[in-house]
C-alpha cells in the first residue's frame, strides 16, 4: 500500500526534515532577499525602537482577535477575526524581523537559544516592560461590540500610518506598509460595517455598540504624540508624526459612528505615550503570560 504523506510529513519535507521552531507563523527567514542596510542617516537603534512599536502593537492586537476563536457570535466571523489576526501576525513577523535585524534585542535573549529567529526571541523572551504598544491595543476585548469598535479604531489609525509609510527612506520599512495598506484596508472596513450593523440594529445592540465607544474612545489619547525616536525619524523621513494623523483618523471615526445612529464621545485631551515607553497595566502581563508561555517552557522545543 502505497503510504499517504500527511500534513506533518509535507511540513518536515519542506524543509529538509530538520526540527523547526513551533512557535512562529512559518520557518524562512521573512527577510530573505531583502536588503536590509540601513539606509545612510537613519539611526539603527531609533528605527529598532520604532519597528517594535508597529510590530508590538500588531503582536499584541493579533492576540487579542485570537481570543475570539470559538467565542465569536457566528462561524463567518471567527474565521473574519481568524485572518485579520493571521494579517496582523505577518505584519508582527516582518516588523519584529526587521528590528532584529538592526540589533534590537530584548533584556531575556539569553532564555532563548540560538537557533530561534530574532523575530521569536522578540516575541516570546521579553518581559512587558521592553514592548512598545500602545494602550489601545492592549486593553481588553470586553463584548463583541466593543472588539469591534476596538478594531475600527486601531486599524483606521493604523491605515492612515501604513499609507504614508510607502515612501519612508526605509526601503524595508515601506515594503511592510505597502502590502500591510490592503489588509488594513479590510480590517478597517469589516469593522465599520459591523459597528453599522450594531448600532442601527436592535436596542440591545445599540447599546452594547455606544458603550463600545465609549469605552474605547479614552484608549486614544496617546495614538497622536510623538516619541523623541518617532520625532528624530520623522526628520531623518523614515516615521510619520502621529499628529498628523489626527485628522483623517478623527474624521472616518466620527463619520461611522454617526452612520450607525450613534454620538461621538468628546475626544480625549493629548497623553503621553506611556505604552511607547513600555510602561502598561497588568493586562499586558496577563496576555503575555498566555502568548508567552509554550515558548518560555519549552525555548528549544522544534517539532
Amino acid at each position: 500500500m502505497a503510504h499517504e504523506e500527511t500534513v506533518y510529513d509535507a511540513l518536515d519535507h519542506a524543509h529538509g526534515g530538520e526540527g523547526q521552531w513551533a512557535f512562529g507563523t512559518g520557518f524562512d527567514d521573512p527577510l530573505a532577499g531583502v536588503d536590509t542596510t540601513v539606509p545612510e542617516g537613519i539611526d539603527p537603534a531609533d528605527l529598532g525602537v520604532y519597528c517594535l512599536m508597529l510590530g508590538d502593537d500588531a503582536l499584541v492586537l493579533c492576540q487579542r482577535l485570537t481570543q475570539w476563536a470559538t467565542n465569536a457570535p457566528e462561524l463567518e466571523e471567527e474565521v473574519a477575526l481568524a485572518n485579520s489576526g493571521l494579517d496582523l501576525l505577518g505584519q508582527a513577523r516582518l516588523l519584529l524581523a526587521r528590528a532584529g535585524s538592526v540589533g534590537v534585542l530584548g533584556r531575556s535573549r539569553e532564555q532563548a537559544t540560538d537557533s530561534i529567529p530574532d523575530e521569536d526571541a522578540l516575541a516570546y523572551f521579553r518581559d512587558a516592560d521592553e514592548f512598545r504598544n500602545t494602550a489601545l491595543v492592549e486593553a481588553e476585548n470586553g463584548d463583541f461590540a466593543r472588539t469591534m469598535v476596538r478594531l475600527l479604531v486601531a486599524s483606521a489609525w493604523r491605515l492612515a500610518l501604513f499609507t504614508r509609510l510607502r515612501t519612508s527612506r526605509d526601503p524595508v520599512l515601506a515594503a511592510i506598509a505597502a502590502k500591510g495598506v490592503h489588509e488594513l484596508t479590510y480590517h478597517r472596513d469589516h469593522a465599520a460595517r459591523w459597528l453599522l450593523r450594531l448600532g442601527d440594529g436592535t436596542t440591545e445592540s445599540h447599546r452594547r455598540a455606544q458603550a463600545g465607544v465609549d469605552a474605547v474612545w479614552p484608549l486614544t489619547a496617546d495614538l497622536f504624540t510623538a516619541t523623541d525616536v518617532e520625532r528624530r525619524l520623522v526628520e531623518a523621513g523614515v516615521a510619520v508624526d502621529p499628529a498628523e494623523l489626527r485628522d483623517e483618523v478623527t474624521g472616518v471615526l466620527t463619520m461611522v459612528v454617526e452612520r450607525a445612529t450613534l454620538a461621538v464621545p468628546a475626544w480625549p485631551a493629548d497623553a503621553a505615550p506611556s505604552g511607547r515607553l513600555g510602561r502598561h497595566g497588568p493586562e499586558l502581563t496577563a496576555l503575555l503570560a498566555d502568548l508567552q508561555g509554550l515558548a518560555r517552557q519549552h525555548p528549544a522545543a522544534t517539532w
